[in-house]
């Protein structure tokens, strides 16, 4: 379960890196990142080096609260809201209705 928005999702893991390239041939990479997405609300961490190369080297491993760390807050599903007088409806964490000013 995700700790960002209590829903059961999975976990993508994906890895930049820069590359020089010459004459349009990947040549040399540096600064190699490995990030997780969560596939409920899109919350984003950052995944330690380590555990990050043992993934891509196709071991099976279960990724552990320790080696994350937080870089995108992710929304949550169930952050919807329409209004009840005019109909707009908005994911973002508003008081009052943008179009008509009424209380959620």
């Amino acid at each position: 379960t995700c700790d960002i928005c209590d829903q059961f999702g999975r976990f993508s893991v994906f890895v930049t890196y820069m590359v020089l390239t010459l004459f349009f041939i990947p040549t040399f990479r540096w600064n190699r990142r490995y990030y997780v997405r969560t596939s409920c609300c899109n919350t984003i961490y950052e995944l330690d080096p380590s555990i990050g190369r043992r993934i891509e080297a196709g071991e099976q491993l279960t990724i552990r609260d320790e080696d994350l760390t937080l870089v995108s807050r992710g929304r949550s599903m169930t952050s919807h809201k329409k209004c009840p007088v005019c109909g707009y409806e908005t994911e973002e964490d508003f008081e009052y209705c943008p179009m008509c000013g009424r209380r959620f």
